[in-house]
């Protein structure tokens, strides 16, 4: 075989024409997932009344940059930033995920829903900085060559995918993998050395779901089982994708409980069934009791056509394997700092740290400075009486970001601040983002944002006050923001 015939479809190898199908099936779910989170929150995101909006971000990036501005921050609103332009880009990503889900013209609508999701990551600030957005755009590129050209093309079985283009969707699948489990031991974390780390991984996530609730109440000899299980995942089980087809589908059934373990116990929006779709491009079409027919569709296409095709893969898809090899080992290889705004080639390593304790922001308003009403926030733990919900691959951004800036402090995270001016202006697309608003008729006069740290209960406490968590007051996260007399805005302590 020469180097070019490893990105020319392959006629020859075992089929993945089922694999192939499933997984931009999947595909394109998992971008109706990300676009239909948007649709509720990229206004109060980062819409022109949002929190942090994108126009004053482009002018400050083009000031600095100038002409370069346009590569270091790809995204379609350097032409709008309006609130037009971000239904737009929604509406166009829905319908480039519906046409793939339903396997209309797929490489076009993978490039397009990549392009619209690219477009609000590279704008979206604060709110895009997730190892799974990345994953999803490394993933989207990658697809790209994968899948088979044509308007209808069914199951493509004139188009069988290149051993270039499966092997590098492999590759990402390991490096999730991995890199994680490499991080987890270069970390010097000693909760994952002693096997503790899943002891209140469950309560200490950033969004846990009721099923995480009664995981966390089972022994501690079932949490260090699956510490010492993640960790043999990550560092041993997934070098299966490199040995010969069994290996594979022993890879498949071993990792893919511990991805619907993940679904059902946490929800991280789309990343974990990322993870378990791209598992299944480890089976080939026996497993699935299809026989290799895949030519009797008609004829390969032509010698010319595919040629030039294998040409741009030959580059694109090299060039992408060496970069993602080098950001792991050479943070400055200068295809890793070119790429790193597309986020295509990607390094990856979750959870090489655990959290301690579960710290959770309330934003909370007053009229007369004495009687501060709570701001509900719809995804997360704040009323101690409801259960936590099964959410993913819905993305909760805001609810996210707060996750986030709880472990932190104001100062690292001032579009806080923010939140806490435009709930001031009682600002409609920012309340969109919390389930409800204290003051209905008009906007309070201050806005605080304070701490508190949660639990969860017990399932003798849960029996008896039918409470979900427990929770103590901290104190002031963030300076009050009050409206004052003249108009103006003032911050006033939480230094």
């Amino acid at each position: 075989m020469t180097f070019l015939e490893w990105f020319a479809p392959d006629a020859g190898g075992p089929s993945f024409l089922r694999a192939r199908w499933i997984w931009l099936r999947a595909l394109g779910a998992i971008f109706f997932s990300a676009f239909y989170s948007l649709y509720f929150q990229i206004h109060g995101l980062i819409g022109p009344n949002g929190i942090l909006p994108t126009q004053p971000y482009l002018d400050a990036v083009h000031r600095a940059f100038g002409a370069k501005a346009y590569w270091y921050v790809p995204t379609l609103m350097w032409i709008n930033t309006s609130d037009r332009m971000l239904d737009v880009l929604v509406w166009v990503g829905f319908i480039a995920s519906v046409a793939l889900i339903v396997n209309v013209w797929p490489r076009v609508s993978i490039a397009v829903a990549g392009i619209c999701f690219l477009s609000f990551v590279s704008a979206a600030q604060d709110f895009s900085s997730y190892q799974s957005d990345g994953m999803l755009l490394e993933a989207a590129l990658l697809s790209i060559f994968f899948a088979p050209r044509g308007i209808w093309p069914r199951l493509g079985a004139d188009q069988p995918p290149s051993r270039a283009s499966l092997f590098m969707l492999r590759w990402e699948w390991f490096r999730i993998y991995f890199e994680s489990g490499v991080v987890k031991i270069l970390s010097g974390e000693p909760q994952w050395r002693n096997l503790t780390a899943m002891d209140k991984y469950y309560e200490n996530g950033p969004l846990p779901t009721w099923i995480g609730w009664y995981v966390q109440q089972w022994p501690h000899s079932f949490h260090a089982a699956t510490a010492a299980y993640t960790l043999l995942a990550e560092l041993l089980i997934c070098w299966l994708v490199f040995f010969p087809k069994w290996s594979k589908r022993i890879a498949f059934i071993l990792t893919t409980p511990l991805q619907i373990g993940i679904i059902l116990t946490a929800n991280y929006a789309f990343l974990n069934y990322l993870v378990l779709f791209l598992g299944f491009l480890l089976l080939d079409d026996q497993v699935f009791a299809v026989r290799n027919s895949r030519l009797a569709a008609g004829p390969l296409p032509t010698a010319n056509r595919e040629r030039r095709t294998s040409y741009v893969a030959a580059v694109v898809l090299s060039v992408l394997f060496i970069t993602s090899v080098a950001a792991f080992f050479m943070p400055g290889f200068p295809t890793v700092i070119l790429l790193e705004p597309f986020r295509v080639a990607n390094t990856y390593g979750l959870f090489a740290v655990m959290t301690r304790a579960r710290y959770e922001i309330e934003f909370q308003g007053t009229y007369d400075g004495k009687t501060w009403y709570a701001y509900p926030v719809p995804y997360k733990a704040q009323n101690i009486y409801k259960p936590p919900g099964i959410y993913a691959p819905y993305q909760p951004r805001f609810d996210w970001n707060l996750w986030f800036a709880s472990l932190g402090t104001w100062v690292d995270n001032r579009w806080v601040l923010n939140v806490e001016v435009r709930l001031l202006e009682n600002q409609p697309e920012v309340l969109q983002l919390f389930a409800g608003n204290p003051f209905p008729k008009k906007p309070p006069a201050a806005v605080r944002a304070v701490a508190w740290q949660y639990w969860f209960t017990t399932s003798p406490e849960h029996t008896r006050t039918g409470a979900w968590w427990k929770r103590d007051f901290i104190g002031q996260y963030a300076p009050t923001a009050r409206l004052m007399p003249d108009g103006s805005i003032q911050f006033e302590g939480g230094e």
